[in-house]
């Protein structure tokens, strides 16, 4: 997994060494060994949070929600851990699954154990400039082709049946993100009630169902580029993941994918350059693969293009509302709040 902050054998914010040594030697004795373990904040994410548990030539990663107040529904491990325990034998990639503690009174929330899968994660521009543009476009395809496995999964056969509410997705999403934005927002932004006001009045119909991420694009996921062809080693974050319409997770995709086609795209710092070098597909290229792979119709895509910058929009409100209360972990924060404003005006123009 990615790199992380200067190991520590003390304390990390969020992470009391001894309730989780405890912990650790009662559920899952010899996970790391018998020497002392050392602690590092894994880079890149700006909700959950990741640390890397090292013990010699060991190391797993223990994930936990953020610091602060949580929104209802949101972080939940146990539904992270759940839908990543039915996707184990399909051909999605998710990383080993090593134990959950449900126990709040251990460190205060719900956490899990996984494998620390090898690999890289692509967080920046200097990330894909190491590759060369065919491993780039190889890299682009295999998250594609790993984005239609995972709307091919069959819902029944892998046990995730009640995981959701299959159909009247759009429809739920809008409204509870509208909720949730009331809950996070920290200013006054007459933009997103118009942009709410719309999505609502547009929902289009809802064909299929299937598993849904919820927040898939290039940097929750590990992979290996110099693999021939580059590959999709884990996809990770699963903390927005339900059933729903497929098109929301490539429209949410999209919203991500950085092409140097929009001038407010360099305000957006979720992988503002990730995807502008050489050999990377456009927008509208990457699109097309899923709809080839996938035989799914594109022509509504708008609105999922629209509901994806809207629901990134409340998220980074949510982050930055908790970066203003001192409740972050690592660097990047202060970069957040100016892209809620910009998101909005792009999902506007999506359905203008």
């Amino acid at each position: 997994m990615a790199s992380g902050t200067e190991p520590r054998s003390g304390d990390l914010p969020g992470l009391p060494r001894a309730a989780v040594t405890r912990w650790l030697d009662e559920h899952v004795p010899g996970l790391l060994g018998r020497g002392p373990w050392h602690a590092e904040v894994i880079a890149g994410g700006l909700s959950n949070i990741m640390y890397r548990l090292r013990s010699g030539e060991r190391s797993v990663v223990l994930r936990r929600p953020p610091l602060g107040n949580l929104l209802p529904s949101a972080h939940d491990m146990v539904r992270e851990y759940t839908v990543q325990s039915a996707l184990a034998a399909s051909p999605v990639p998710v990383p080993a699954l090593l134990a959950i503690c449900r126990d709040e009174s251990v460190i205060g929330v719900p956490f899990y154990v996984m494998q620390d899968v090898p690999g890289d994660v692509l967080r920046t521009s200097q990330d894909t400039a190491a590759l060369d543009p065919v491993a780039r476009a190889g890299v682009a395809a295999a998250l594609v082709r790993t984005l239609v496995d995972l709307h091919a999964v069959d819902i029944d056969a892998v046990g995730l049946s009640d995981f959701g509410r299959p159909s009247g997705y759009a429809q739920r999403q809008v409204r509870r993100w509208g909720q949730q934005w009331e809950r996070s927002a920290t200013r006054e932004l007459p933009d997103m009630a118009t942009l709410l006001g719309l999505l609502a009045e547009r929902v289009p119909p809802q064909p299929e169902s299937a598993i849904l991420h919820g927040d898939y694009r290039l940097d929750n996921t590990i992979v290996d580029g110099s693999a021939d062809p580059p590959r999709v080693r884990a996809v990770l974050d699963w903390e927005l993941s339900t059933l729903g319409d497929p098109l929301a997770d490539l429209g949410l995709l999209l919203t991500y994918w950085y092409d140097g086609s929009g001038v407010e795209d360099a305000a957006i710092p979720q992988g503002a350059g990730l995807t502008a070098a050489a050999g990377f597909p456009t927008a509208d290229q990457l699109a097309e693969q899923y709809g080839t792979l996938s035989g799914r119709d594109l022509s509504g895509l708008a609105f999922y293009r629209a509901l994806g910058a809207m629901k990134l929009a409340v998220i980074l409100e949510g982050v930055h509302a908790r970066y203003l209360g001192g409740q972050t972990v690592g660097a990047g924060y202060d970069r957040v709040g100016p892209a809620v404003p910009v998101l909005t005006a792009r999902a506007l123009d999506l359905l203008r």
